[in-house]
């Protein structure tokens, strides 16, 4: 397992004074990207060879979101690779050991000439070294929404949303997703599901449902109502010290 260590830092808390999901996703999407760049396979090796790897979909549990000025470790390992499509893992843990959270993703290989699915490269496949699967309750990759939702308010793609590859950081349609709820709940379980890319300058429109279990659903539409992403936040109580 790929892994670093890190202190939360004051810029990461909500409004209780504990790390926020988004920056917990921060952390594990930083931790792949660390352990890509370390292997010689990072954003300059696919850039050469006109790829990218782009998030399908999402699955964070946290047990216990840390408080400023803990020590984590953050680890992660790749557990499969199906033609175009890898899947790995993420972790979390304290400076006991003890598991503060985990994740499952799924991550789709692209010709960035073409927009089509890409094989992953002999490199890739020597590199990444396959481990076993996390032992966790894994959900459907697919999120199931209500045909009623409410609309929110658009919200306008802008620099700090895009990533390197000029496209919505998948954090930050978390972001979108979880602003267009209006906050003040502790997450228990994120589950994303990402069906298109969206650039600067464009409009996402959340619309928003409360389903069982107490669990919300983010629905983020374009200006002409194409599905870009679900989002699936289930409550908790309140954050453990």
């Amino acid at each position: 397992m790929y892994s670093y260590q890190s202190r939360i830092r004051y810029s990461e808390l909500d409004e209780t004074g504990h790390l926020r999901l988004e920056s917990l996703l921060d952390y594990f999407q930083d931790c792949s990207t660390f352990q890509s760049e370390d292997l010689g396979l990072g954003v300059e090796y696919l850039k050469e060879l006109h790829m990218v790897w782009v998030m399908s979909s999402w699955q964070i549990v946290a047990e216990r979101y840390p408080k400023l000025g803990e020590t984590v470790t953050v680890g992660t390992f790749p557990y499969e690779f199906k033609g175009f499509v890898g899947y790995r893992n993420f972790l979390m843990r304290d400076s006991g050991g003890k598991l503060l959270a985990y994740a499952n993703t799924v991550w789709s290989l692209l010709d960035t000439r073409t927009g089509k699915p890409a094989k992953p490269t002999p490199q890739m496949l020597e590199k990444y070294v396959l481990e076993p699967k996390m032992e966790m309750d894994y959900a459907p990759r697919k999120i199931r929404f209500p045909e009623e939702l409410t609309k929110g308010e658009p919200v306008v793609v802008r620099e700090h949303h895009l990533d390197v590859n000029h496209h919505v950081n998948n954090g930050q349609f978390v972001r979108i997703a979880m602003e267009g709820l209006g906050g003040g709940f502790k997450i228990r379980q994120l589950r994303a599901e990402y069906k298109k890319q969206v650039v600067l300058g464009e409009v996402l429109i959340p619309y928003t449902a409360s389903v069982e279990d107490g669990k919300s659903v983010v629905v983020l539409r374009d200006a002409e109502d194409a599905v870009c992403c679900v989002v699936e936040l289930c409550r908790a109580g309140e954050a453990k010290a």
